[in-house]
Parts: structure tokens; sequence; C-alpha cells
């Protein structure tokens, strides 16, 4: 005759032995980088909704703030190699949002909406080129195995924005002589932009800190390195300082480049 404590005792046995047995689930290596593009999506929607209600200067740092999360969602995805289709469309989808979307709706809330219609049209232009721009991306199989982007990637275009916004939104007498204001540098600056995002021209990738990185991009590393330090100590002015840098860059390797196949070496 066994004793209820001696049952319970086995049935304790059994189930731990059982637990042993069974094999242990792990979470998908695919959830920490989604998770960054989740936080991605989520900016970028806190950003529409504080611009609609004309708290444009916090709306713009949200965008940045998308930016960041888009860059660590890519950091992580390389660092636990946890690259996948769904990863990539979920991406997409959230960069239109944050970085075609939101920053088209602070260009119409500043100053492109005083141009009833032309403002719309040139306020449409990041999520429509932007939006091209992603699906070439996700369909170019090539792109992704080189060390550059091609064409300006959608985030840089958005971060361009806020941070022309965030650098002029408390100095506009500095445009008091145009007769235009802020639009008559804005407009062709969305123009060029959009234009970049559709193009061709190469643009830097961000290089994984692995040790094959490390040794073969040291000059590109240092460089993001300093674009870091720039944007910690000068903010805003220092964002606007990076990306023009990174744009102009992105340029002058475009025209070098089309230089060489027209007329040759």
């Amino acid at each position: 005759m066994k004793y209820p404590i001696q049952k319970w005792k086995r049935f304790r046995r059994r189930r731990r032995q059982k637990k042993k047995d069974r094999p242990s689930k792990q979470i998908p290596r695919i959830v920490v980088p989604s998770f960054f593009t989740l936080m991605n999506l989520f900016c970028g929607f806190l950003a529409i909704i504080s611009i609609s209600e004309g708290r444009l200067f916090f709306g713009a740092w949200l965008i940045v703030f998308a930016g960041l999360f888009d860059a660590l969602d890519g950091f992580m995805a390389r660092l636990s190699n946890a690259t996948s289709q769904f990863g990539i469309e979920l991406d997409s989808i959230s960069d239109v949002v944050s970085f075609g979307v939101a920053p088209g709706f602070l260009l119409f809330s500043f100053g492109l909406g005083e141009m009833p219609f032309v403002g719309i049209i040139l306020s449409a232009l990041p999520p429509l080129c932007g939006a091209v721009r992603l699906a070439r991306y996700n369909v170019d199989v090539q792109e992704s195995r080189t060390d550059f982007f091609k064409g300006l990637p959608i985030p840089a275009q958005a971060i361009m924005i806020a941070a022309f916004y965030l650098t002029f939104y408390n100095r506009l007498d500095l445009f008091a002589d145009f007769k235009y204001g802020p639009n008559t540098i804005l407009v062709p600056l969305i123009i060029l932009l959009s234009f970049l995002m559709v193009s061709t021209i190469p643009f830097d990738k961000i290089p994984s800190f692995d040790k094959y990185s490390l040794k073969k991009y040291k000059g590109k590393i240092a460089l993001f390195l300093f674009y870091g330090v720039l944007i910690l100590l000068f903010q805003e002015i220092g964002l606007m300082m990076v990306f023009s840098a990174f744009v102009l860059k992105g340029i002058i390797i475009g025209a070098v480049l089309f230089y060489k196949q027209a007329f040759g070496e």
C-alpha cells in the first residue's frame, strides 16, 4: 500500500522528467529586430499625431527617433543573423509611415500649406518617391549585398527634412529677404531629396561593427562615429550638418561616376 505522500513524490518525479525531456522553446531571433522596427513605426505614428495637434517641434524629433530605431533594427538583425523577408517587408511598411507620410505632413504644416495645390503635390513627394525607393530595394537582391545604397535612403531624406525644421523654425528672420520665406529654400530641397531617392546614385551604408568590417572599413566607421559625435554635441544643427555632408558626398560621387561613364577614364 502506498501512502498519499509517496504517490505525490512519484508524480512530481515524473513531471520533472517530462519537463527535462520536452524540448525548450526559444524566442525566435527575428523578434529583437522586429521590436525596434515596430518602435520606429510607433514613433512615426506619434509624430503624425503631434504635428496634427500643432506640436511640430515634438513631431520632428519623433521622426529623428524613428530613424534611430530604424538604424538599431538593422544593426540588431545583422548582429543576431536574423535577417528575413518578413523583417524586410515590415521595415518597409514602417519606413513609409515614419519617413514618408510623417515628414510630408510636417512639410505641409510648416509652410507648404500656404500654397494650396502645389503645396499638396510637394508634400506628397517624400511618401511617393520613398515608396518607390523602398519597393525597388525590396526586389533588388543585389543591393542588399553591396556596401552602398542605390539612391538616397528614405530615413536620411526624412531626418534631413526634420533637421531643417528643427534648425530654422525659430530662426525664420533669416529668410525675411526671400520672397517666399523659408519655402524658397524648402521647395528645391524637397525636389532634390525626392529625386535622389529614386536615383541610382550610391550612398554609404553604415557598416557592421564586426571583426571583418572593423578591418575593412576603418575609414568609413571612423566617419560615422564622427557624425555621431557632431550630432551629440550640436543636436539639431549637428543633424543638419551631418546629413547635408552625407547628401553632398553622395552627389559628388554620383557626379564623378557620371563623368567617367560619359567621357571615359
